[in-house]
């Protein structure tokens, strides 16, 4: 008889990564893509002058967050990315969190990555062609200061 899958564990297929939301400042925003979920850890190389061993012995050093970047449609109305941007003034800018929630079927977070003090470093709008046939998609880039993963 051959194996239909209902008996198959729900922990052996990967998440897809079409289902996801994005909030931020409190707010749900609807997205199209979502990259930069990335942080990494700059590497201190050292060798005292009398080491037997002729290499460097490697440490951890500072972190560094990557931007993120988020791709939306464009919509009548829907200033929210200008808003925040046109705010920057000599250091000045709201921060806000910013909450990546990639989820299950039934919509609820299976991983979500936190970001905090959020503020957005770059804006592209849409580009413009006479002969395409796509929907108009504007970017913004956010920097933030740290990042923080969950699972459900």
């Amino acid at each position: 008889m051959a194996d239909d899958g209902s008996a198959q564990s729900g922990s052996v297929w990967a998440l897809p990564k079409f289902y996801f939301k994005v909030t931020w400042d409190g707010n749900t925003m609807s997205f199209q893509e979502v990259s930069g979920l990335e942080t990494e850890t700059q590497i201190i190389e050292y060798r005292h002058g009398d080491s037997p061993v002729f290499s460097t012995i490697k440490m951890p050093g500072i972190a560094k967050a990557g931007n993120v970047t988020m791709k939306k449609g464009v919509f009548t109305g829907d200033n929210k990315f200008w808003d925040w941007y046109s705010q920057i003034k000599m250091n000045t800018i709201k921060r806000v969190p910013v909450v990546v929630s990639l989820c299950n079927e039934k919509g609820d977070p299976e991983m979500t990555w936190t970001l905090s003090n959020c503020w957005p470093t770059k804006i592209s709008g849409t580009d413009l062609k006479s002969d395409a046939n796509e929907v108009a998609i504007e970017s913004i880039e956010i920097v933030h200061e740290g990042i923080t993963i969950e699972t459900a």
